[in-house]
């Protein structure tokens, strides 16, 4: 059951009476009306028929140097889990599907792991340097896509230059040793323009194992050690035109994650593990435009590479009373080059025609080195790689003035592998008397086994087929009072097929896997409702705007409930200007009852978070702010036996100019 506190309940109860809860996307008066991801070109949002939903600049600006996480947990339908404090392992979930089935991109660009078992984006890497926006694209994409979009999209969009130079510097510090900050410098001079910026980010942290935790707590009398975090990213962005028609682009985006972390498990679980991850992505982009502007033709050219490495320390039991120290050191490192086309075709009122074409190399390599107890030579454990050939296309068109229609489809071919084809289809009808506007979509996607699940030389299995998918939408968006009310209400239901997951039986695996292996073994339904709105209560003086997701998450297999999705979540904000210059947010994050491991194990309470948020405009330049998280001091998990933080305050300043 989901419960909360009584009137906690009650405001959001009423909050969905007037179907007051939508995204951030909705909430926000200075939603950018247009969007790239929905469509791969620039579509006005109200077209698209798809979920999406955008988070502006503004609100990213507000959160904490150190991650972005909390702004992803404002949009529907969405689950964010992070195993512990700052630094750990975060993961995201899409409308009930897994961690490796979203795809996350960075200013178009894949940046998901190669080298990771299911291929997921880790979020506790990204510093929010100079992010511009975040569209969130909801429901299977792999025929926009390819794979890792079963479950839908995020893309990360940093900010382009502009104009007379801008300069905007931050910083802050607050609870847990914690302080961090950030500078960016954007603009343009002649046919060059240009963005840069930088982020750090420092805290002492807490235990990730037990914090918190009465019943772990008093087990280790002398306390639990704590893990800081340290990160740094860096982001940069410089176009040129070199005629009118044509304009060369060269973006890259980095981020280093120094992080420690616990074993949480065994007798010793409180260890002094230590992992240090590096991401770097960049890309070259040609845009060149022909026939009086009906085709535009872009060719990008990009790259990244993920290096985690890891201190892994582990004590076991020796006799009754002495523990014997596990020392090893692992690393591992993916690396992705890719080249893609895309031609956009003007057909005048016959619509658009966008056609395609990708090739991508994706390659891991692992190691590990044993310090204790028996020291070894550095061994290379894992070399692989593979080969992605993609065609794609998608077709939109409006047979009639509100009515705009899209049908796309997409072939994957990995060589030496599988291949697989996927399709998308959405509607849009808006009826502009009672500015309404009525969407659906649907489309199956499709997920290539991962380099680590093919051929891991103790659990690969060489094979695998690719997980599949069907899922559906259907939704509404409503505006009321010119613009004040927006609400959104969507319906979405996923059926996923041939999931890869693990057993231990060596029986059903090939010859030689004596550890366990993958298969293709798992089948899940998942369904629900995705509430969003926002109410202007006093124009530019109070705005109240909340999210609600309900979701049904099974194994077909089993019946039972998906580890680590809610069946109901939520956030309800506020924000208040009393008098001019101050702003007065807070707001309530409220998580339902679910469980940390399969087969409904590990159960864990549902929770409510008071976070809150004072903002003081000094002048044109120069804002000051004290932000406030968990404010009543709510003990909770999101994942079994790691902790969380509790009564937090952080104050900062802000200047531009």
């Amino acid at each position: 059951m989901f419960s909360l506190p009584s009137r906690i309940v009650c405001a959001t109860a009423s909050s969905a009476m007037v179907l007051c809860a939508f995204s951030s996307v909705m909430a926000q008066e200075t939603l950018p009306e247009i969007v790239v991801t929905a469509t791969r070109s620039p579509t006005a949002i109200a077209d698209t028929g798809s979920a999406i939903s955008v988070i502006n600049s503004e609100e990213i600006a507000k959160q904490s140097p150190k991650d972005i996480t909390d702004v992803l947990r404002t949009v529907p339908g969405l689950d964010v889990t992070p195993t512990g404090g700052s630094g750990s392992t975060t993961a995201v979930r899409m409308r009930g599907g897994n961690t490796g089935q979203t795809l996350v991109m960075i200013d178009g660009i894949r940046v998901n792991d190669p080298s990771e078992g299911s291929n997921a984006f880790d979020f506790s890497r990204v510093v929010p340097s100079d992010v511009e926006r975040i569209e969130v694209l909801r429901g299977p994409q792999s025929a926009l896509y390819g794979s890792d979009a079963m479950g839908g999209v995020i893309n990360i969009i940093t900010k382009k230059g502009k104009g007379t130079p801008k300069f905007t510097t931050s910083f802050e510090g607050g609870s847990y040793g914690s302080y961090g900050g950030n500078a960016s410098v954007s603009g343009s001079q002649g046919p060059v323009s240009y963005a840069f910026s930088v982020s750090g980010y420092n805290t002492d942290g807490f235990s990730r194992y037990g914090y918190r935790i009465g019943r772990i707590e008093r087990r280790f009398p002398n306390g639990l050690e704590s893990d800081s975090n340290q990160k740094v990213g860096m982001t940069g962005r410089v176009a040129i035109d070199l005629s009118d028609t044509t304009q060369l682009e060269i973006g890259g985006f980095s981020t280093l994650n120094v992080s420690d972390y616990d074993a949480g498990w065994g007798k010793y679980p409180d260890t002094p593990s230590h992992s240090r991850a590096l991401l770097i992505d960049g890309y070259a982009r040609l845009k060149n435009v022909m026939l009086d502007g009906r085709l535009t033709n872009t060719v990008t050219i990009s790259g990244n590479v993920t290096n985690r490495s890891y201190r892994d320390i582990t004590y076991s039991a020796f006799g009754a009373l002495l523990p014997v120290m596990n020392w090893e050191r692992d690393q591992y490192r993916g690396n992705r080059l890719a080249a893609e086309y895309q031609g956009d075709i003007k057909l005048d009122k016959f619509g658009l025609l966008t056609l395609g074409a990708k090739t991508e190399r994706e390659n891991m390599q692992s190691y590990v080195t044993y310090v204790a107890p028996r020291p070894s030579s550095r061994d290379k454990t894992g070399d692989y790689g593979q080969t992605t050939n993609s065609a794609y296309a998608l077709y939109q068109f409006s047979p009639l003035k509100n009515l705009h229609l899209s049908l796309g489809g997409r072939l994957d071919a990995i060589d030496g592998g599988d291949q697989f084809a996927t399709w998308r289809a959405t509607a849009a009808y808006e009826i502009e008397q009672t500015q309404t506007t009525l969407r659906t979509s649907l489309g199956t996607g499709a997920k290539a086994p991962t380099l680590f699940q093919l051929y891991s030389p103790l659990y690969g299995n060489p094979n695998l087929d690719p997980e599949n998918s069907f899922g559906y939408d259907v939704g509404v968006d409503q505006k009321l009072f010119d613009g004040r009310v927006k609400l959104s209400a969507t319906y979405f239901a996923n059926r996923f097929r041939d999931l890869i997951d693990f057993t231990f039986d060596p029986v059903q695996c090939p010859t030689g896997s004596f550890y366990g292996c993958y298969l293709n073994v798992k089948r899940a339904r998942t369904h629900g409702v995705e509430l969003a709105g926002s109410f202007d209560v006093v124009r530019d003086a109070l705005r109240i705007n909340a999210t609600y997701t309900y979701l049904h998450a099974i194994n077909s297999e089993t019946g039972l409930q998906l580890a680590r999705r809610p069946a109901h979540s939520g956030r309800l904000g506020l924000a208040w200007t009393p008098v001019a210059n101050w702003t007065i947010e807070p707001s309530v994050v409220m998580m339902g009852e679910r469980y940390s491991s399969e087969g409904q194990v590990g159960k864990l309470a549902p929770y409510a978070r008071l976070d809150a948020r004072i903002e003081y405009k000094i002048n044109d330049t120069f804002t000051a702010y004290i932000r406030g998280e968990n404010l009543t001091n709510a003990h909770y998990q999101d994942v079994l036996d790691y902790g969380t933080a509790g009564r937090s305050v952080y104050g900062g300043i802000r200047a531009q100019w």
